[in-house]
């Protein structure tokens, strides 16, 4: 399969851009690519012959067959190569499979895709989402990929942000949690100085009648942080019961993976994929905050559960004070590397 790769000098519309690059391949050649899903824009797999072009885009051009398109209701796919893909998952949907659960996954649905394509084709897991969290996540097609993302995750991941609904208003804008998480037997996630050290910024960006829309970023990646840090500081994520919720304005888990932001195990390109906030998150905003009906149903307006729970041992190890203001957090160190903005709208 030959590949060709270009970059737009001045403004142009795709069909024209490439007719002109393509020499002495006709017109219906040229329009057979963009509809088997052979051309892609900045990366982006695209099949519309009048998409505009604009200066410093890069277009690519693969005379081999290209991937199928993936129409599925749980997941949609971002972003796609020889080497990874980048999904946007809806709420409920696993990222892998369990003992009681193997199909209804994203690694199943996304196994299937590959196949179609290659039957030889592979899909292997980088990293998670909880179930309930619904957002960005991203697979490789190959265990190198796979261990090369694992293995430098630090150093080639660059951003990760969240979005929140949480119940009440945060006591300053924003902040930084620095408090050290550990797993208890009932698999719930709680703040602990035994524990490993896990730091979470947070940003509001709009506060309700009764609820509060931040934005999050990840300093570390340990198991449920962000819902275990904001029921650590009374403010759990709408929806949570899980993690100390009062309230369930919208029947799931408000928390949702808007940026995933990294440097490409194999061509070094920095990608940046962006999705909007979930207009949900935005109309619960205007709903009172009502703990008092919550409490009724066996939650109690200070976030903590009043019903019988395994969930958290009889006595934990106290935890130092965990919020500070984020203009005295370091910043993290700018990283090199060519930028590839992507919109997952």
């Amino acid at each position: 399969m030959a590949q060709y790769q270009f970059t737009v000098q001045t403004d142009d519309t795709l069909l024209v851009f490439l007719l002109a690059r393509l020499a002495g391949r006709s017109r219906t050649t040229v329009k057979s690519y963009l509809s088997h899903r052979q051309v892609s824009v900045n990366h982006q797999i695209t099949t519309q012959f009048n998409e505009p072009l604009h200066a410093g885009d890069t277009v690519t051009v693969s005379t081999g067959r290209g991937p199928e398109e993936l129409r599925h209701p749980m997941l949609r796919i971002v972003f796609e190569d020889a080497h990874l893909i980048v999904i946007d998952k809806r709420h409920g949907l696993l990222s892998m499979g369990t003992d009681r659960e193997r199909e209804k996954t994203a690694y199943y649905i996304l196994s299937a895709h590959v196949k179609r394509s290659d039957p030889d084709g592979r899909i292997f897991i980088i990293h998670r989402l909880d179930r309930e969290t619904s957002g960005l996540m991203m697979f490789a097609k190959s265990q190198q990929v796979q261990e090369a993302m694992q293995r430098n995750w630090t150093d080639r991941v660059l951003e990760r942000r969240y979005v929140a609904v949480v119940e009440g208003h945060l006591p300053r804008p924003e902040g930084i949690i620095d408090a050290p998480l550990a797993e208890n037997k009932g698999l719930k996630v709680f703040v602990s100085n035994e524990g490993q050290s896990a730091v979470t910024r947070y940003r509001t960006l709009r506060a309700g009648e009764g609820y509060t829309l931040v934005e999050l970023s990840l300093d570390t990646g340990r198991k449920n942080q962000i819902r275990a840090h904001m029921e650590h500081i009374c403010h759990s994520v709408a929806g949570d019961r899980k993690y100390g919720a009062a309230t369930d304005p919208a029947g799931r888990v408000l928390l949702h993976a808007r940026q995933l932001r990294f440097l490409h195990p194999v061509t070094g390109e920095e990608l940046d994929f962006r999705t909007a906030v979930p207009a949900l998150f935005e109309s619960v905003l205007s709903m009172p905050c009502d703990a008092e009906s919550a409490a009724k149903d066996g939650y109690s307006p200070t976030g903590r559960s009043t019903v019988n729970s395994t969930a958290a041992p009889a006595t934990r190890p106290a935890a130092k004070p965990a919020v500070r203001s984020a203009q005295r957090g370091p910043k993290a160190p700018a990283r090199a590397g060519k930028r590839h903005k992507r919109s997952g709208k």
